[in-house]
């Protein structure tokens, strides 16, 4: 909603300045009439030159923002005034000014899920459904704190993906920065440094090698770089794609080491989304549709829709989600007993929990047997180069020592 700049005086000729979000000025205008002061200038205030990356919104923000609004709820202060004392006692400008645009669609007598709706970027399809199910429900100050602990959880299963693709991508571009380094510019000078003691024509095959490969790296340096980054344009381009999207999704599940990790990632995410949605109440097709959204990986996302399509024809849960063969057997085992027992939000629970103290542990072991890994690579690499050089050096000593 747009922001507009008023002057406006009072009975007694002060004048009153301030800032106002409206649809239009004669909103602005027929605002200032109702709190009995005579509008002056009214005019739309200019957008400021800024640069967004996302929502400018953090879990945190979202966070306090769920536990705050159920506590208040829950004491029974009207949603308009909750919102309004959220708003303005948020410190991050870009949440307040969404709250402030949501409270002005309420008083206009739209829903809070419609509202909320309105802002994707900041609050998800989860999250507005969620909404919608403690509106229906009654239970709003239940949900919001229960979006309060899922949006937590999900933050930690964050980090924890991050965890486990920065450190491989970190080392990787060392290695390749290192090597670069040694070739550009520390190899040249062992080379002239050898052809300054006449010893070019009688170099080891190895130094002789390494060499070639520098002065080769050094000569077609633009090549390679343009090379480089047309691979990475064409990676990028083509994952862009469906099917170039379920084939990098699909290796990335078979991976030896990461593999592991990335489907219990999956698994934990799975579980937490839709026994969240579930213990709010949420049908369970149309809870199915929301975290295949936000599965995370093509393989997954398209395993739990044939499952949703199964159950939609009658079928128990567990049944279509081991056709699948994307979860293990104990999660569709546990899921089965759960469907049995009438409790499958606690189940799917209690497996989410499980699954991310065991990405917390996957994590750990996959850091621990990777870095002597690519340490070991990245030292064998540097010292081969090194030993390279440092042959033809001890040659030269031997002669002069025998001299």
């Amino acid at each position: 909603m747009p922001e507009f700049v008023y002057e406006a005086k009072t009975r007694t000729g002060e004048l009153r300045k301030g800032t106002r979000e409206a649809d239009n000025e004669e909103s602005v205008s027929a605002w200032l009439r109702a709190q009995q002061l005579l509008p002056g200038k009214v005019k739309r205030k200019p957008k400021a030159l800024t640069l967004s990356f996302g929502s400018g919104v953090t879990p945190k923000d979202l966070v306090l923002f769920t536990r705050q609004f159920g506590t208040m709820i829950d004491a029974g202060i009207p949603l308009v005034q909750c919102l309004d004392i959220l708003s303005s006692q948020n410190e991050n400008p870009l949440f307040a000014r969404v709250l402030r645009d949501v409270k002005s669609n309420v008083e206009q007598g739209k829903n809070f899920s419609e509202s909320l709706a309105r802002h994707p970027k900041v609050f998800d399809h989860m999250f507005v459904n969620l909404i919608r199910a403690g509106e229906v429900g009654g239970i709003l100050d239940t949900i919001m704190q229960r979006l309060a602990l899922y949006i937590e959880k999900r933050a930690k299963l964050g980090r924890q993906v991050r965890g486990a693709m920065t450190y491989p991508a970190s080392v990787l571009i060392i290695a390749i920065v290192v090597v670069s380094v040694l070739l550009t510019f520390v190899i040249p000078t062992f080379e002239k440094m050898f052809r300054d003691f006449g010893a070019a024509d009688e170099l080891p095959g190895l130094t002789k090698f390494v060499i070639g490969l520098s002065r080769g790296f050094a000569a077609n340096f633009v090549y390679i770089a343009t090379g480089a980054a047309l691979v990475a344009f064409g990676v990028v381009r083509g994952y862009r794609t469906a099917r170039g999207r379920e084939f990098v999704h699909r290796a990335l599940l078979q991976l030896p080491i990461m593999g592991p990790v990335i489907r219990k990632i999956a698994v934990a995410r799975f579980t937490r989304t839709l026994g969240t949605l579930l213990g709010a109440g949420v049908p369970i097709l149309e809870a199915m549709d929301i975290v295949a959204t936000s599965a995370g990986n093509v393989v997954i996302e398209k395993a739990i829709l044939d499952a949703r399509s199964k159950i939609a024809e009658g079928k128990p849960m567990s049944e279509p989600l081991m056709a699948t063969k994307v979860f293990p057997t104990m999660v569709v085992q546990m899921i089965g007993v759960g469907e049995q027992t009438g409790a499958l939000d606690a189940m799917l629970n209690k497996i989410a929990d499980y699954y991310e103290d065991e990405v917390d542990i996957a994590v750990a072991s996959m850091t621990a047997m990777l870095e002597p890994i690519m340490m070991v690579t990245i030292s064998g690499l540097v010292g081969v180069m090194m030993i390279a050089m440092y042959l033809p050096i001890f040659e030269i000593a031997g002669k002069v020592k025998a001299q």
